[in-house]
């Protein structure tokens, strides 16, 4: 078999055939070469077949990209991560919409650090499916999901001297809940005394769209999580001891919540 080069390919052409006639004496001296004869073309076929491989190889080397194929190693597999139609671009989870009968506004999340936005991410918290965690240094929220993920959200959290941490039950939720300082805010800012008696819903109101009741022992800690219509306050520490969310965040983990759920801030 020969082997002959077109167009950076190899072709295989069938060797010529040697015939044997059987019938032939042949002396000693012609048994002689003709071992001669098949012995080189042996060495010749293995020199060829050689060349054969080397040449497959290469040609396996360079085709190899144009297939799409990648062959690094990446030295770690990144785990997939779920999709989820309410976790999407910004620009739709952040969009004005109506909800029981406020418009929302659009958060111009450009000046949201990305990091603060709703997303999908491993689980980093080591707690059971349905756990709220709430990483008070970090600024993020987790709604620990099953299979080893959470949504994550950005907030904002309380000042020095108002934190409040442990584990304990959202109690329950409320939709545009009525806000009533406590006497000693009111105390500190005397013209919060209009509000006594509590501040209906609406798109002033501190606690925002949704407000989840944060309950320890079967007590109300005073304790929320709630939305604000002060979105720039996310990632700070600015609150007096709630933890404050984007309306739209805070919409999507009411959708979520039900009846009675672990909460853990740390």
């Amino acid at each position: 078999m020969h082997f002959i080069h077109s167009r950076g390919s190899l072709r295989c052409l069938a060797a010529p055939r040697v015939e044997w006639n059987c019938a032939v004496s042949k002396s000693p001296a012609q048994k002689s070469d003709l071992s001669k004869l098949a012995s080189r073309r042996n060495v010749l076929f293995g020199l060829g077949a050689a060349g054969l491989v080397a040449g497959c190889s290469r040609s396996m080397d360079f085709e190899m990209p144009a297939m799409g194929l990648d062959n690094m190693a990446t030295g770690s597999v990144r785990p997939q991560i779920s999709v989820d139609k309410q976790v999407t671009s910004p620009n739709v989870m952040y969009a004005s919409f109506a909800d029981e009968g406020y418009q929302l506004p659009e958060i111009p999340f450009a000046k949201v650090d990305p990091k603060f936005r709703r997303q999908i991410v491993v689980d980093p918290t080591g707690e059971v499916s349905g756990t709220i965690v709430v990483k008070l240094q970090e600024r993020f929220l987790y709604l620990v999901q099953p299979g080893g993920e959470a949504i994550r959200y950005g907030v904002g959290i309380g000042r020095d001297g108002f934190l409040w941490n442990g584990r304990a039950n959202i109690q329950y939720g409320k939709k545009w809940p009525t806000w009533t300082p406590p006497r000693e805010m009111i105390a500190r800012k005397p013209e919060l005394v209009k509000w006594a008696g509590g501040q209906p819903g609406g798109l002033d109101n501190p606690l925002g769209a949704r407000a989840l009741y944060i309950y320890k022992d079967g007590q109300d800690t005073g304790y929320r999580v709630h939305g604000s219509p002060e979105w720039w306050t996310i990632g700070q520490a600015m609150s007096s001891g709630c933890v404050r969310m984007i309306n739209q965040d805070v919409i999507d983990l009411y959708s979520r919540v039900n009846g009675k759920t672990p909460i853990v801030v740390g």
